[in-house]
C-alpha cells in the first residue's frame, strides 16, 4: 500500500491561492491513478480532482477553471494548484492513490481508492 504524505495546506483569504502536494513512498507511483478529495465539517468526503496514469484529468464541476491537478512521476508527487479560492473550499483535503491499468477510466468515488493520506487543512476566510 505504501504511504501518502500531504503538505501545503493553510489559511488564505478568499481569492487567494494554495498549492497542495502529496508525495508517495513504498508504491509504484507511475502505475497509480491519483486523486484529491475533501471533507468539510459535517459533510461527506467528496471528489475534487483526479489524474490518470496517462495524465488526463477530471474535476468536480465547482472547481473547474480554478483548480489544476498535475503529477511528477520522477518525484512521486501529485499536486493540486488551487486558485481563486472561496470560503466553501474550506475542508480537509486528502490525497488518494489507486493502482490501475493504463486504460482504466477516471475513478471519482471514495470507495474506488484504498490508499489515503492523513489530510491537510485548507481554510479560506471571507
Amino acid at each position: 500500500q505504501g504511504q501518502l504524505l500531504e503538505s501545503g495546506g493553510g489559511v488564505v483569504q478568499a481569492g487567494g491561492s494554495l498549492r497542495l502536494s502529496c508525495t508517495a513512498s513504498g508504491r509504484t507511483f507511475s502505475r497509480d491513478a491519483m486523486a484529491w478529495f475533501r471533507q468539510a465539517p459535517g459533510k461527506e468526503r467528496e471528489f475534487v480532482a483526479t489524474i490518470r496514469r496517462a495524465g488526463d484529468t477530471s474535476y468536480l464541476d465547482s472547481v473547474k477553471g480554478r483548480f489544476t491537478i498535475s503529477r511528477d512521476n520522477t518525484k512521486k508527487t501529485v499536486y493540486l494548484q488551487m486558485n481563486s479560492l472561496k470560503p466553501e473550499d474550506t475542508a480537509v483535503y486528502y490525497c488518494a492513490a489507486k493502482s490501475t491499468i493504463l486504460t482504466a477510466p477516471a475513478y471519482t468515488r471514495v470507495d474506488d481508492y484504498f490508499s489515503w493520506g492523513q489530510g491537510t487543512q485548507v481554510t479560506v476566510s471571507s
